[in-house]
């Protein structure tokens, strides 16, 4: 058995002295994991770095093996961003989410399209955030956990849409919310106008994804929000910060 396509790398782990066990993400195959004979090696490692495009060819006597990866470099996303904190935390989290998030050998083509997308707009810094958080938003609803934010749950009215509700992903108004607003998840403008937002709404659309990510997609199977994700939010928080403080 044998499959090539282009590929992103979500995950690489050292696999005794020199391998490495990677999953890499494609359009047809999903994510995938499989071994790469010195993939730990300094040959070899460069290549095999999370957010990295590469060519990528799987064999396997069986379709159920792990069966070997080989690979050849597209693109040095990872290198390209490492003197970029903020962008080098949005491609972790985002190959991170991916890894954890996705059934394995389950092609989900539209969350590979965006994938791509978000790393080709990396050098766009901070204002990548909004296309990233949107991504997320796509994800839940393509794993079958769809956010319901175009009206509002209580009157119906699609202006001036403020919260959702923590328990059932549903858009409240201000109005709606009423006295149960602090207990309500900020919804940030950006995912109704599709504007580009600030960094208090990135804050606020993390936090809204982070929920419904850990809640549904990682707790479901026992899992805790990848540390990458959770270093996204602070970084962004922290940005969010500095906003409000100016």
């Amino acid at each position: 058995m044998e499959w090539e396509a282009p590929a992103v790398i979500l995950d690489v782990r050292p696999f005794g002295e020199a391998d490495a066990l990677a999953t890499v993400m494609t359009e047809e195959h999903g994510a995938h994991r499989g071994l790469v004979r010195g993939g730990s090696g300094r040959s070899r490692s460069a290549l095999w770095q999370p957010g990295n495009l590469a060519q990528v060819r799987w064999t396997g006597r069986l379709p159920e093996q792990l069966g070997h990866f080989a690979g050849e470099l597209i693109h040095p996303t990872a290198a390209l961003m490492l003197d970029e904190p903020l962008p080098l935390a949005m491609l972790r989290a985002a190959c991170a989410v991916a890894e954890g998030a996705l059934p394995e050998r389950e092609p989900h083509p539209r969350s590979f399209a965006g994938l791509l997308q978000i790393i080709g707009h990396l050098g766009a810094g901070a204002e990548a955030l909004a296309d990233q958080i949107r991504w997320e938003v796509a994800l839940l609803a393509e794993l079958g956990y769809g956010l319901a934010l175009e009206s509002c749950a209580v009157s119906g009215e699609k202006e001036a849409l403020a919260y959702v509700s923590p328990r059932t992903g549903r858009a409240l108004s201000a109005d709606a919310a009423g006295d149960w607003a602090p207990r309500l998840l900020p919804l940030p403008p950006f995912l109704c106008d599709g504007t580009a937002g600030d960094a208090r709404q990135w804050r606020d659309g993390l936090r809204l994804t982070a929920h419904f990510l850990a809640r549904d997609v990682f707790g479901m199977r026992h899992l805790s929000l990848p540390l990458a994700r959770e270093a996204l939010y602070d970084r962004v928080a922290e940005l969010a910060e500095r906003d409000t403080d100016g």
